[in-house]
């Protein structure tokens, strides 16, 4: 046991937090997947095990590469991937009218995939790339428009009419990440001020030629005057209010597992609101031991990134790793009604695909980082040594 475990480098809590999580969500996606009927819950309990079981790999692999190379790499996926948004938006998906063009599918394989997911990581590893190359200069928006905010616009733009949810993250993270980045605040108040600008222009072109312009407007509006009044007796309130009701009838010790009975009339149990299926089913405890799980993460995000001793590896390790958090933290948000409904999945618990591997990724990241700050701590310590000797 002991030899397995030396193969597995970096931040120990970091691993056993994550396979913790991965792990238990066996569970919750066997039960809440009993809502498509007995034929599919083990086809869906098995695509979930080998998506899980993929995601581990691409995590141990990506641990073991250094984690500089994702600098060159960061140029080259991100173009490819602004192009995939590119096409994914040409094609035109609609449901009831609105814009559904989340989705491309992989040719002869049979695989659709979102590429908000792979353009929102290699974006910020490409943010976190260019101001680590950049910090002794005086960065500015002048200099800096080209090759710093034009990617941001694009990935930005193409996600929004879509995906306002995504869109708005990876505005927010990328501008928290660039702050942290010391870019002058005058600048990035100048940028928040101009997307507060462009959207509120989209939104009025689109309510006005809705036929010109896919979108998922009257969606976004729903979801926020819903959120705002919970009393609203009508479909869009459906979601929430079963959500609410699962998390109440859990009460502190839950139903007991594959119990829950709100699986059966909840939309998207096993992905959006699956949260609210684990309290039903386990209880106000599991609920508290899962949000500080995150917690933790979120901890080790920030101690590996304080250890790292270049610049390049402190902004990569809270680039990658902060989006999951917030990705967590608003998705029981959600649940508990503190956030508007967004459609984010809970990380490494809710069934996916691209979005779970992703999330793997973003995690070898993490522990690259980590296995290589333990490295240069080892050689620092034995040079010292040499030097005392």
């Amino acid at each position: 046991m002991i030899n397995l475990l030396k193969h597995f480098k970096g931040d120990k809590v970091l691993w056993g937090v994550v396979t913790l999580l991965a792990v238990f969500s066996f569970l919750p996606v066997y039960s809440a997947s009993s809502n498509f009927g007995v034929n599919m819950i083990f086809s869906s309990v098995f695509k979930h095990v080998a998506i899980i079981f993929i995601g581990i790999i691409i995590m141990y692999t990506t641990h073991l590469i250094d984690y500089k190379y994702l600098r060159g790499l960061s140029l080259i996926v991100l173009p490819l991937a602004i192009v995939l948004l590119l096409i994914t938006a040409l094609q035109g998906n609609e449901i009831s009218g609105a814009n559904a063009s989340r989705w491309i599918s992989i040719p002869f394989i049979n695989i659709s995939f979102q590429p908000s997911s792979l353009a929102s990581i290699f974006l910020m590893i490409y943010i976190s790339n260019y101001i680590s190359k950049n910090h002794e200069k005086k960065l500015n928006f002048k200099n800096s428009i080209i090759k710093l905010w034009l990617p941001i616009l694009l990935v930005v733009m193409l996600v929004f009419p879509s995906n306002f949810s995504t869109s708005f993250m990876i505005f927010s993270l990328s501008l928290i990440l660039i702050f942290i980045g010391q870019y002058p605040i005058k600048n990035i108040l100048l940028i928040i001020f101009s997307g507060l600008t462009l959207t509120t222009i989209f939104i009025g072109i689109a309510n006005k030629y809705p036929d010109i312009v896919p979108n998922r407007v009257d969606t976004w509006s729903n979801r926020i005057e819903n959120f705002v009044n919970p009393s609203l007796d009508n479909d869009s309130n459906y979601q929430i209010n079963r959500a609410k009701a699962a998390i109440a009838s859990g009460s502190i010790f839950g139903v007991g597992a594959g119990k829950s009975s709100m699986k059966y009339i909840l939309p998207q149990s096993t992905s959006d609101f699956i949260f609210s299926i684990i309290t039903e089913e386990y209880g106000l405890i599991v609920a508290i031991i899962i949000l500080l799980l995150y917690i933790i993460l979120l901890f080790r995000i920030v101690i590996i990134s304080y250890k790292s001793n270049n610049i390049f590896g402190q902004l990569l390790s809270l680039a990658v790793g902060l989006p999951i958090v917030f990705q967590a933290l608003i998705n029981m948000g959600v649940a508990v009604h503190l956030f508007p409904v967004t459609g984010q999945p809970l990380p490494l618990i809710s069934t996916g695909g691209t979005s779970i591997w992703i999330t793997f990724f973003a995690f070898g990241i993490l522990l690259s980082i980590s296995r290589t700050n333990f490295l240069n701590n080892i050689e620092l310590e034995t040079e010292k040594i040499n030097n005392e000797s």
